[in-house]
C-alpha cells in the first residue's frame, strides 16, 4: 500500500510542535512533512526525527511575509534576490535534515496582473532553483492550489504545473500533486493519478477530505478507492513517492484527537 507521512503542522495541534514527532511514531508513521523548519535550529529537528525512527520528507522553501499573507515569492517580480536567499536557506536545511525533496510556493498573482504576465519570472527563478537543488541532489516541488483556500495563488491546475515543468525543463522539479486541491479545482483525480504519476513528474502527493479538509475517510472523495488506484501504480513501479497526511483532524486540538482519527489508516492492507 501506499506510504503515508504525517503532517506534523495540523495533525496533533493539542501538541507542541517538537512533541509531535514522538507522537506520530507512536501511531505507526514512518515519515513526516511540515511546512516550515526555519524556527528550529536543524540539529534540533533532526534529533527529534533520529530519536523517533522518522524520515523527514517534505518541507516548503521560505514563503516571505507569511504573517502578513504572503504564500511564496517564486512568481513575484521584484523579489528574485530575496526568493534566491531564501531557496539557499531551504537547501541547506534540506541537507542537514536529509531531506530529498523542498515545496517551492509560487505565490499570489497581485490584483490587476495576468497570470501570464508574471510567469516568466516564475520559469526563470525556477530554473535557476532547481540547478542550485541539483547541486546537492535534491528535488524541487511545485503545487497547485485551490483558489477557494488562497485566492489569487498563481499555481491552480495540474496541466498548468506541467506546462511549467515543460518550461523549466530540470528533471528535478516535479509536481506536488495535493488531492485535495485536485478535487476542488478540477475533480475526476483517479484519472489524474493515472495520467500524471507514470510520467515520473509527480514527486509526492497530499491527502485531505474534502471539502472540511478533515481525515481523508469524510467527505466526497472516496480515499479508499484512490488509494487502490495509487496501490496499482507503485505495484507496476510506475510510481514510489509519500503520501502527506495534510489535515486538521475532525476533533480538533482534544488530546488523542488525531490518534482516534486514524482508523481509515488502521483499516488499510498491509503489504
Amino acid at each position: 500500500m501506499p506510504r503515508f507521512a504525517a503532517n506534523l503542522s495540523m495533525l496533533y495541534p493539542e501538541l507542541d510542535f517538537l512533541d509531535r514527532f514522538e507522537a506520530a511514531a507512536k501511531d505507526g508513521f514512518r515519515a513526516v512533512e511540515f511546512l516550515f523548519p526555519y524556527a528550529y535550529a536543524p540539529a534540533e529537528l533532526l534529533a527529534r526525527l533520529q530519536g523517533n525512527g522518522l524520515q523527514q520528507v517534505l518541507f516548503n522553501g521560505p514563503p516571505g511575509n507569511w504573517e502578513g499573507g504572503e504564500r511564496g515569492l517564486a512568481s513575484l517580480p521584484g523579489r528574485e534576490a530575496e526568493f534566491r536567499e531564501g531557496i539557499l536557506q531551504a537547501l541547506d536545511c534540506a541537507v542537514a535534515l536529509d531531506c530529498p525533496r523542498v515545496h517551492v510556493m509560487a505565490g499570489l498573482v497581485a490584483e490587476g496582473v495576468l497570470r501570464e504576465d508574471v510567469q516568466p519570472v516564475y520559469v526563470d527563478n525556477l530554473r535557476w532553483a532547481a540547478e542550485q537543488a541539483a547541486k546537492v541532489g535534491r528535488d524541487l516541488l511545485i503545487e497547485p492550489i485551490n483558489t477557494r483556500d488562497i485566492p489569487r495563488f498563481f499555481l491552480n491546475r495540474q496541466d498548468h504545473a506541467h506546462q511549467i515543468l515543460d518550461a523549466v525543463g530540470a528533471p528535478n522539479l516535479k509536481v506536488q500533486m495535493d488531492l485535495y486541491h485536485c478535487q476542488i479545482v478540477e475533480g475526476d483525480v483517479a484519472m489524474k493519478l493515472r495520467k500524471y504519476l507514470p510520467t515520473g513528474r509527480v514527486g509526492h502527493l497530499q491527502i485531505a477530505g474534502v471539502p472540511e479538509r478533515h481525515e481523508p475517510d469524510v467527505g466526497e472523495l472516496n480515499h479508499a478507492y484512490l488509494f487502490k488506484v495509487i496501490d496499482e501504480l507503485m505495484v507496476a513501479g510506475e510510481w514510489d513517492g509519500w503520501i502527506g497526511c495534510e489535515y486538521r483532524p475532525a476533533r480538533g486540538a482534544v488530546p488523542g484527537g488525531t490518534s482516534s482519527g486514524l482508523d481509515w489508516l488502521r483499516a488499510l492492507p498491509q503489504r
